[in-house]
């Protein structure tokens, strides 16, 4: 061999064995690489929130978002990472919020936290139940107030493009002045950020679906601070996978959500409420089985049980006294000889299963009024606190709806036996319900273990622990009974490959380590 031709193969030995090297060390890794993320496997977070470097941050922040954008009060600090019905477990709290005002805002502030490796936690409304409001990492917290704008109402498209700071109320209020409707109605406060986050619905639920079905795009921040935009504007489209869907109900941790294109429809006409009382719950649900076989479309069909009508009365949130019975709360709309064929139908249904009592309104006055003690149950029950320290539990249960009276009779005789207070509601048209406790300290095992047995008896009735609050914080355990272990595995694959640092809404979800303390 030459000694040029020797000098050629040295070069290419040089560089051709590493490269090899470094092939087969690839392909080896692909063979060996899972389709998902077992808890096992996953690598713990390593976040940086020493003092040094919260400290460097905040200049960086300041330099975004102005200095009148940084708050760092302890009482601000401690009411975004819980509240009394969302509790957080422990005393860790963010140790900045920061205000931005637009999606570029949002963007340069991941930036700043991915370079930094500090935990993020998004903060819209915080009316949520689930515990995702715990920042469990410290960090930042991401406060959306100041983005709070309808951007555009396209009326004839029957879309809106909003921030995630706009309260579903104020665009209802909005649209209402064109004749246009949001259905989406989860409780009083909450905004269109956290909807999303949570895949909430409402009472609305029944006729027009849930969130999922009214978000037709978003703008999202991811964890590294890349701006996304998942869909344009038509009402259907099958390019690529569908993103839209991945980040509603993610509960913030896959991506923060800066800006909605939502569905909007007409708003309803000709609406009319009917409160039925009944002697039992069963008798209320037979009911609405009748009406949902017989294909009438109520616009909300509304369970409230005998403990939760008797707190709405002592409350004084509501000016009517009521029946201290359970009882359907029913909303109709459409054309005149429609509604009025629908209020027949109910009537007599509600007739044959021995209701006692039937009252309805078509005044907008009075159905405020009626629709009032449905709005305000959760509100009523919190009210009824024996001890300023005492703390609320619910849960968020959906089941086949021919199973709903059963395991609200259940729910109910448990609170019962264990001598608390608490009561039960549900969207009866799709078989949600809700089982609220109030507790003190010395009750808490108790009611823990109440509200566990009934998301396992709502799981063995093939039912869902969440039906529209979201996992959370709080749920994390459960969504591995019911969906079992390969399938969060898979969801921790997706918020792994989307937030490898696990900065954004660390422990919601799915666990990212075994022993986090939550």
């Amino acid at each position: 061999m030459g000694a040029i031709s020797i000098i050629a193969f040295g070069t290419a030995l040089r560089y051709e064995v590493p490269d090899l090297r470094r092939r087969n060390e690839w392909f080896y890794a692909m063979a060996t690489a899972s389709s998902t993320s077992p808890l096992s496997n996953t690598p713990k977070p390593l976040h940086n929130i020493t003092d040094q470097n919260m400290s460097d941050a905040r200049k960086e922040l300041i330099g975004i978002v102005g200095r009148d954008g940084i708050d760092d009060t302890p009482g601000n600090l401690q009411s975004h990472s819980r509240t009394d019905w969302s509790p957080s477990p422990g005393s860790t709290c963010a140790a900045l919020i920061v205000f931005p005002h637009n999606t570029k805002d949002v963007s340069e502030i991941m930036k700043v936290c991915h370079r930094r490796r500090i935990p993020v936690t998004g903060f819209s409304g915080g009316t949520s139940l689930d515990g995702a409001l715990a920042s469990t990492r410290g960090g930042i917290c991401i406060d959306f107030s100041r983005m709070n704008r309808i951007l555009k109402v396209h009326d004839r498209d029957l879309d809106v493009v909003v921030q995630p700071a706009v309260g579903w109320e104020d665009l209802n209020a909005r649209l209402a002045e064109m004749d246009l409707f949001f259905p989406p109605d989860p409780g009083p406060g909450a905004q269109i950020g956290g909807m999303i986050g949570t895949g909430c619905s409402g009472t609305n639920a029944y006729r027009y679906g849930t969130m999922k079905d009214w978000v037709i795009s978003t703008t999202v921040v991811l964890a590294d601070g890349t701006i996304v935009k998942t869909r344009n504007r038509p009402r259907k489209s099958t390019a690529g996978y569908d993103l839209t869907r991945l980040i509603v109900g993610s509960s913030g941790t896959l991506g923060l959500v800066t800006e909605a294109v939502l569905k909007i429809t007409s708003k309803p006409e000709n609406v009319q409420v009917a409160v039925i009382a009944f002697p039992t719950s069963a008798k209320a649900v037979s009911t609405v089985i009748d009406v949902v076989q017989r294909g009438i479309p109520l616009a909300a069909v509304e369970l409230l049980d005998d403990n939760t009508m008797r707190v709405v009365n002592e409350s004084g949130y509501s000016d009517k006294e009521w029946k201290e019975t359970p009882t359907l709360f029913v909303k109709f709309s459409g054309t005149k000889n429609a509604v009025q064929e629908q209020v027949d139908v109910l009537k007599a249904l509600a007739e044959k299963h021995g209701r006692e009592s039937f009252e309805s309104s078509s005044d907008p006055d009075q159905i405020a009024a009626l629709w009032a003690a449905r709005k305000t149950a959760l509100w009523s029950l919190i009210a009824q606190k024996r001890n300023p320290e005492d703390k609320f539990l619910g849960s968020d249960v959906a089941v086949p709806m021919s199973r709903l009276a059963e395991i609200i009779e259940e729910v109910n005789s448990k609170i019962k036996a264990a001598g608390l207070l608490g009561s039960t509601l549900g969207h009866v048209g799709d078989g949600n319900f809700h089982a609220s406790i109030l507790y003190g300290e010395k009750d808490k095992v108790m009611a823990e273990k109440i509200i566990a047995d009934i998301q396992r008896r709502g799981i063995e009735m093939e039912g869902t622990v969440t039906g529209e609050h979201g996992v959370g914080l709080a749920l994390r355990d459960m969504l591995e009974v019911e969906l079992g272990e390969s399938a969060v595995d898979m969801m921790r694959r997706i918020k792994m490959a989307l937030d490898p640092l696990c900065l954004l809404n660390c422990d919601k979800v799915v666990r990212v380590e075994p022993n986090d303390g939550q």
